[in-house]
Order: C-alpha cells, then structure tokens, then sequence
C-alpha cells in the first residue's frame, strides 16, 4: 500500500513538473544523496525552495493572466442591448428570382451586396432600419417590406435560393436592440 502511494504522488509531482527522472534535472537526488541525512535535508530543502520560486514565475501562466476576454468586450458594447423582444414566424426570401428587381423597400440594392443581413418587417411592428437580431441569421437591419409580410411576420434575406427554400418556415424570438 506504502509503495502504491509513493507511485501515485511520484507521478503526479512528475505530472506537475515538481519532479522530474532525467539526470539533468535539479529535482532528481542520487542514491549517494539519500546516506547522507543531514546534508540530504539541507538540499532538498534548497532544490524545493529552488522550484518553488521558479513555478511561481513561469511566464505561461502570466500571459494567460493578461489576455482580455473577448465575450466581456462584445458585451459590453451598448448596441447589444436589447429594447424589446417578439415572436415571429420566419421565412426567407431571395434577390435573385425570375421577376425579383433585388431592390429593398428602403433603398438597399441587394444583388450588389448579397452578404448584407436584411429582413423584410411590417413596421407597425418592427420599424423600418431597425437593428433586428434573429437567432441563427444574426443581427440584421429591419430593411425590407413585402406583400405578404403582415403583423408578426418577418422575411430573411438570403442570397441563394436554395438557402431561402431550405430555411423554411419558423417561429422565431427576435431582439429588437436599435429602433
């Protein structure tokens, strides 16, 4: 039981870097070391007190100190917040059908700029130039009106037809965080 308990903490101060078996190593005390108990003590007090003040200033860990956290920067932008929330039914259109003209209600030419996020809204509900954040879309600007777009419904803007048709039809919360 004794030697299973040296084995297991052996191998976690290994582990931790506090012990190490290679003959180069300051923590590895040679056989000759152990007759000799006074003088071992001495020494092995001076290496402990050795790799104590060197893994208290690995720079590792100092540069994991220091990085900035990206989610507490994008949370603390003021656009995030959110001014009210509302359920939808979503669908998705494109620019690039036989008949569409690619032009939104507001002016927003998207065949020149099919990356653009837009959503098409009844602005009794969502005002038009909205900043609009739909879950698995993205934030995107209340752009767009359509013939069919009335009450708690909204159209996404999708450059493929393809993605529109396979987006399908879907009840949505969506965050109004600009109006």
């Amino acid at each position: 039981m004794k030697k299973s308990w040296i084995l297991l903490f052996s191998i976690a101060f290994y582990t931790l870097g506090i012990l190490s078996f290679s003959p180069n190593s300051q923590s590895t005390i040679a056989a000759e070391e152990l007759d000799k108990p006074a003088e071992t003590v001495q020494k092995v007090n001076k290496k402990s007190s050795e790799l104590d003040t060197k893994s208290t200033t690995h720079k590792r860990f100092e540069k994991e100190d220091k990085k900035p956290s990206a989610s507490k920067d994008k949370e603390e932008k003021p656009e995030t917040e959110v001014k009210r929330t509302v359920t939808v039914e979503a669908t998705a259109y494109t620019a690039f059908c036989d008949g569409c003209s690619g032009k939104t209600s507001t002016g927003i030419d998207l065949r020149a700029n099919p990356d653009k996020k837009v959503i098409a809204v009844d602005p009794d509900v969502i005002p038009l130039g909205s900043k609009v954040r739909v879950p698995g879309y993205g934030v995107a600007v209340a752009g767009d009106i359509g013939a069919d777009i009335e009450g708690r419904r909204i159209d996404v803007f999708l450059p493929e037809k393809d993605e529109a048709f396979d987006f399908g039809r879907r009840d949505v919360q969506v965050e109004i965080i600009q109006s």
